[in-house]
C-alpha cells in the first residue's frame, strides 16, 4: 500500500522517542508493541494524520447506513437480547481491531518494515505457522485477503450509491406534501420523478471528483464536516424517538431464533469500519497513539449503536421499517435528516473507497513509467467508481 515511509536508525527513516533502558533490551513481543513502536512518521508531514484526524476518520468509517437499520435489527433480536448482543459484538470487534494492529506492529518490528497492510499481516502470519502447507501457500493468504477487502469495501460503496439515490428521490417526490407541521402523518402523497438509476448517474461525476483526493489528511476536513452534518441528523432522530415512548411491555424480550440471523447480519454490516483500521494506523504521525484512538472511537460508536437501536424500537415498536428515517414525520425538519445523512454518506464513500484503491491503484501504476503514473491513477479510480455505480 502507498503509505508514508518511516524513519529508522539505520537509514535515517525512524525517530524513536525515549524509552526505558529495560524496554530497549526486550525482544518486543506482540503484547509490548506500545513500547516498541514509539516513532513518528517524519518524512512527509503533509501525508501524516494527527490523532484527532484519525479519530474523525474512524468515526466516519463506522457510522454509516447501518446505524439507521439497527432499530429493525433490535426488533429481530428482542428488546433485551438485541442490546446485549450489540455490546458483545462491539467488544469482539474492538478486540479484533486491536489484535490486527498488534500483529501488524509485531511484524514491522521483527522485519524492520515501515508498514504492514492486511495482506502482509496474513502472509507473514502464515509463514510463521507450524503447518508446512500454510507456510508454502502464504502468498495465497495475501491474495485472498486482498480480494475480500476489495469486495467488501466496494460493496459498501455500492450500498452508498443506492442510499444516496433513494433518499434524495424520496425527498424530491414528497416535496409537494411536505409541510412545516411535524405531527406524525402516515399519508404521504408522492410525485413521481425520474428513476433511481438516473439519480445514481447524477451522483457519479461528483463521486469521481471526490475520490481524486488521495491524501487522507486533506480528506479529514471533509470527513469532519460530514461527521457534523450526520451528527445533526442523528440528534434530530434522537430528539424525536426519545419523546412519547409507549409502554414497552408488549415488545418481545427475546425474539424467535428464526429472526436472530437477520439481527446478526444487520449488526455486522453496521460494524463496517474494520477495513479502514490499518490504513488509518499506517497514516498516523505518532502511531503509538492509535490504541487510545481506537478504544475511544469504538466506545462512542458502540454506545451510539445500542442507544439508536433500542430507542428506535421502543418508540416505533413493530412498525419500525428498514431505515428509521422512513418512520419520521413528513415535515421539512425531519426531511432534512435525510439530506444531512446523505451528505455524510457521500463523504464516507471516499473513505471506504480508499481501502480498495490502496490495493488496486499501486498494482496498476507499477506497470507504467513515471510520467503516466498520475494519469493511470486517476483513470483507475474513475473506472472503479463507475463499476460500483453499475453494480
Amino acid at each position: 500500500m502507498e503509505n508514508t515511509r518511516l524513519r529508522n536508525e539505520s537509514d535515517s527513516n525512524l525517530s524513536y522517542t525515549e524509552v526505558h533502558s529495560s524496554q530497549e533490551s526486550s525482544p518486543g513481543p506482540i503484547n509490548e508493541y506500545h513500547n516498541t513502536r514509539r516513532y513518528q512518521r517524519l518524512e512527509d508531514h503533509s501525508a501524516s494524520t494527527t490523532w484527532f484526524q484519525t479519530l474523525v476518520h474512524l468515526l466516519k468509517g463506522n457510522i454509516g447506513t447501518g446505524l439507521l437499520g439497527l432499530p429493525l435489527a433490535v426488533k429481530n433480536a428482542g428488546i433485551v437480547l438485541g442490546p446485549l448482543s450489540l455490546i458483545v459484538m462491539g467488544i469482539i470487534a474492538v478486540h479484533c481491531m486491536d489484535l490486527l494492529v498488534k500483529c501488524a506492529n509485531h511484524f514491522c518490528q521483527r522485519d524492520q518494515r515501515p508498514f504492514v497492510d492486511y495482506g502482509d499481516a496474513v502472509m507473514y502470519g502464515m509463514q510463521a505457522a507450524p503447518s508446512h502447507w500454510m507456510r508454502t501457500h502464504s502468498i495465497w493468504g495475501r491474495r485472498i485477503v486482498g480480494f475480500f477487502l476489495i469486495l467488501t469495501q466496494l460493496g459498501f460503496c455500492c450500498v452508498y450509491f443506492v442510499f444516496l439515490a433513494d433518499n434524495i428521490k424520496q425527498v424530491v417526490e414528497a416535496a409537494n406534501s411536505t409541510t412545516n407541521d411535524c405531527s406524525y402523518n402516515k399519508t404521504v402523497i408522492l410525485t413521481e420523478s425520474m428513476d433511481s438509476r438516473l439519480y445514481m448517474l447524477a451522483f457519479l461525476p461528483f463521486l469521481v471528483l471526490l475520490v481524486f483526493i488521495r491524501n487522507l489528511r486533506y480528506l479529514s476536513f471533509l470527513s469532519l464536516f460530514a461527521n457534523l452534518t450526520m451528527l445533526g441528523g442523528v440528534i434530530l432522530i434522537y430528539i424525536y424517538i426519545a419523546q412519547n415512548i409507549p409502554d414497552p411491555s408488549h415488545l418481545s424480550y427475546v425474539s424467535s431464533w428464526r429472526t436472530y440471523p437477520l439481527f446478526f447480519g444487520t449488526a455486522i454490516f453496521a460494524f463496517e469500519g474494520i477495513g479502514v483500521i490499518l490504513p488509518l494506523e499506517n497514516k498516523m504521525k505518532i502511531p503509538h497513539q492509535f490504541p487510545v484512538v481506537l478504544y475511544v472511537g469504538m466506545g462512542i460508536v458502540t454506545a451510539l449503536y445500542i442507544s439508536m437501536g433500542t430507542l428506535g424500537y421502543l418508540h416505533f415498536g413493530d412498525d419500525i421499517q428498514s431505515s428509521i428515517t422512513l418512520n419520521l414525520p413528513n415535515c421539512w425538519l425531519y426531511q432534512s435528516v435525510k439530506l444531512l445523512y446523505s451528505f455524510g454518506i457521500f463523504i464516507t464513500f471516499a473513505l471506504q473507497f480508499y481501502v480498495a484503491a490502496e490495493i488496486i491503484v499501486p498494482a496498476a501504476t507499477s506497470k507504467v513509467s513515471d510520467r503516466w503514473v498520475l494519469f493511470v491513477d486517476l483513470v483507475t479510480r474513475t473506472l472503479l467508481v463507475c463499476v460500483t455505480c453499475f453494480f
